[in-house]
């Protein structure tokens, strides 16, 4: 189960197992062993479904803690056992049966916790989530990084020796499934790069760098964070908001009663600053959002809050991590948990990309200068300029608005014809069952049924919860993220109960009769995460570690929910999911061409910002030069603007310094185009029945397969080659311009990046 969510990973120093919650002036210490009564435990039920109104925090954390113990005395009893040498019939027998008995219920235990501190966070406090949530993983680790086992599983995988006087190994497994062959590999990738093979000094060294690490992206993160909240700006002047829509000047004012006359408090969260640099008509006010933005967390601020030394220890210790790990870099140890396989194969996909999103974004900002010109620009556009004049552009020559376009997605419709895409596609049955045991009266649960071959089902094959509605000082909420897909029940051979999931939003909700009505965004973001949810619902792997999302490699983790948000843009689609929620008349065909023409609009322009900073932490981390020197040797290359002097954003990026993604960013470009690839067989499907035959093997495939086979070969069932960057780019639009350098229609491989020298710029 993922141990992070989106922009919130909380770090917590847990020094003994007891969660100390404060209540009422009082202080409630919850011991890890909870009553040994099973009919107590908030995961026994009668129809199998988790109690919600019964759990508590001290039955969660009571919960995982005797999970947690079973799961480590497992391991010890299981080392005891392969130290005597004694005869073992074959790993997964032996080994992978007895672990996952005991770690299938203390994932589900983690997922009901999770779900009530997203859901319901006055029920679970993020200290005690916390608590739950670090003492799980201490015992995920316990698994993963056992000698014995690691070295029973590891010579389970390789072929037996033929050296002389070597020792034969004992008779395991003659045949491992190839679900079993990777959930084996998995174990012992996880155990060597934890420094399971490091011996002796270098092991003393290696556990150092690794506290040392995490220290450093501590004190990053806190720094990040601090400077963030430190900055704001006061505006008293309704003639600069005047272009920002009634909803947005709430969430800002100092006053929400008083919103349209203000003051309004800007900061520097990536939302506020986002939605500012949109609608904010004052070009001076956006240059000084945008300076404070850039600037931040650098020696031209508060010299208190500078990252440049963080940044650059991190970047040595994990340089030194790999190296004792045996790898040539940071990166080329990052290789082995992705896709891509080699640093090769992403950069010839970031440089085939380049070549044509270097020139269409040269001709997209052309276009948009002359039309800013056109609008009462005086000046030439410079980047802080942008968000603002591709809004008007969009609406103006586009007509996309998107506050007019929300009365056409009230959330039942949207939902329903959600259900109906996939019930459609993959041969399934959604059915809301009411009566069941949930956390707050917002909530709904949905059973899936198979339906292939118009059979049907009695039983479930799954279900999940949802929470649309945000409720203040109750759920949890993050400005950049406003909705989640939980794991609660991974499908395992040990557990004798479909899989379950939840998702959770923080979707407006309904108020005087007039139902929740969601932007183009909020119905990407369900869209994205209900194809997220079916992923791990309809997996029909056998073990809890590779089911569903689990053991997915990190480019590849994303493409389930990039191929919905595909889907929604097909025009059938959009028609499905939409009505005016006052009369039910259809969204009108000009607002279906404008949410399409969104997608591709500035898009060459995007793309060479994520292409930037996929190769920037690439460069970081495959580099010992200074981060200054790598981030001005690459910014021309991807930008048409001159970096600015002062600009330090490497200082603040928090996914790649701090967060996970370190070695790994390019993931979100590789995840999308493999998304665009997989969506293009659903759109050479012209007729309904061939669109379902390709539906229903997406599910067999992406959706049925998760983590228990290499992504690679899951695309190559599903698409019959290898993937191609040329999807993505005809989805784009950006296929047929004239490639950076070149005279070519399209893509081919062997595209190079250009590169120029950094310039600065003067203030406005």
């Amino acid at each position: 189960m993922a141990a992070s969510f989106c922009g919130m990973r909380l770090l917590l120093n847990r020094s003994n197992l007891f969660a100390n919650s404060r209540r009422h002036g009082y202080i409630v210490l919850v011991p890890e062993i909870g009553e040994d009564l099973p009919e107590k435990n908030p995961l026994s039920s009668l129809h199998g479904l988790p109690e919600f109104n019964n759990v508590t925090i001290e039955k969660c954390v009571g919960a995982i803690g005797q999970q947690a113990i079973a799961v480590e005395k497992s391991v010890r009893t299981l080392e005891e056992r392969l130290a005597q040498s004694e005869e073992i019939d074959g790993v997964v027998k032996d080994i992978i049966l007895p672990l996952e008995a005991k770690s299938a219920p203390l994932e589900t235990t983690w997922g009901i916790a999770k779900t009530l501190y997203l859901g319901n966070s006055s029920r679970m406090p993020t200290k005690s989530y916390m608590t739950i949530h670090e003492r799980a993983r201490g015992a995920r680790r316990a698994k993963f990084n056992s000698l014995p086992i690691y070295r029973a599983l590891k010579g389970a995988l390789e072929p037996e020796s033929k050296q002389e006087g070597e020792k034969k190994r004992p008779a395991l497994d003659s045949e491992l499934s190839g679900e079993e062959r990777r959930l084996l590999q998995k174990y012992v990738l996880e155990a060597r790069l934890s420094g399971i093979e490091v011996q002796g000094p270098a092991k003393a060294e290696l556990n150092e760098i690794l506290d040392r690490l995490a220290q450093e992206r501590t004190q990053f993160q806190n720094k990040r964070n601090v400077a963030v909240k430190k900055f704001q700006q006061v505006i008293q002047d309704p003639a600069i908001m005047k272009e920002f829509p009634p909803t947005l000047l709430q969430s800002l004012a100092a006053d929400p009663s008083q919103a349209m006359k203000g003051p309004w408090k800007i900061t520097l969260q990536p939302a506020v600053a986002h939605s500012f640099l949109e609608y904010c008509s004052d070009r001076t006010h956006r240059w000084n959002l945008w300076q404070a933005d850039t600037r931040k967390c650098s020696i031209h601020t508060d010299k208190s809050l500078e990252n440049s030394s963080h940044l650059e220890s991190i970047r040595a210790l994990r340089k030194r991590q790999a190296k004792l790990l045996g790898y040539e870099s940071y990166v080329h140890m990052s290789m082995e948990t992705k896709m891509a396989g080699s640093i090769e194969a992403v950069r010839n996909v970031l440089e085939e990309l380049h070549r044509y999103a270097r020139p269409a974004a040269d001709h997209e900002l052309t276009v948009l200068e002359r039309f800013a010109s056109e609008h009462g620009c005086r000046t030439a556009l410079d980047i802080y300029d942008v968000p603002y004049w591709k809004r008007r552009h969009l609406a103006s020559v586009h007509q996309f608005d998107q506050e007019a376009l929300k009365d056409y997605f009230p959330l039942p419709k949207v939902l329903g014809g959600l259900f109906q895409l996939a019930e459609t596609l993959f041969g399934v049955r959604i059915e809301e069952r009411v009566g069941v045991d949930v956390w707050h009266e917002d909530v709904r649960f949905y059973d899936i049924f198979e339906a292939r071959g118009g059979s049907g089902t009695k039983e479930p094959i799954a279900g999940f919860y949802t929470d649309f509605y945000s409720r203040e000082d109750e759920k949890t909420a993050v400005p950049e993220n406003t909705g989640w897909m939980v794991g609660i029940v991974n499908r395992s051979v040990a557990l004798d109960a479909p899989p379950l999931a939840a998702l959770i939003c923080n979707f407006p909700a309904p108020l005087y009769g007039k139902p929740s009505l969601l932007t183009l965004d909020d119905v990407q973001m369900l869209f994205k995460q209900f194809g997220r949810g079916l992923q791990h619902l309809l997996t029909t792997c056998q073990y809890s570690d590779v089911a569903g999302l689990s053991n997915i490699e990190w480019d590849a983790v994303e493409v389930c929910g990039h191929v919905f948000t595909h889907l929604l843009h097909d025009s059938a689609t959009l028609r499905s999911i939409s009505s005016h929620y006052t009369n039910d008349d259809p969204l009108p065909e000009a607002c279906v061409e404008a949410i399409q023409r969104r997608r591709t609009h500035l898009a060459g322009y995007r793309l060479c910002r994520e292409l930037y900073h996929a190769n920037l932490d690439l460069q970081l981390h495959l580099t010992s030069d200074y981060w200054l020197d790598v981030m001005r040797s690459l910014y021309p290359a991807y930008h048409q603007f001159p970096l600015d002097r002062k600009d330090a954003h490497a200082c603040s990026l928090l996914p790649i310094v701090s967060g996970d993604w370190g070695a790994a960013y390019y993931g979100h470009v590789w995840s999308r185009m493999i998304a665009a690839d997989v969506y293009s067989a659903f759109a050479e499907a012209k007729e309904p029945a061939a669109r379902q035959e390709v539906g229903l093997r997406f599910r067999d495939t992406f959706l049925s397969l998760g983590g228990g086979c290499h992504p690679g070969e899951v695309f190559r069932r599903f698409r019959g080659r290898d993937p191609s960057p040329t999807a993505l780019l005809q989805t784009l639009s950006i296929y047929k311009q004239q490639p950076h350098g070149g005279s070519g229609a399209g893509p081919s491989s062997g595209g190079t990046s250009n590169s120029s020298s950094s310039s600065s710029k003067s203030e406005p």
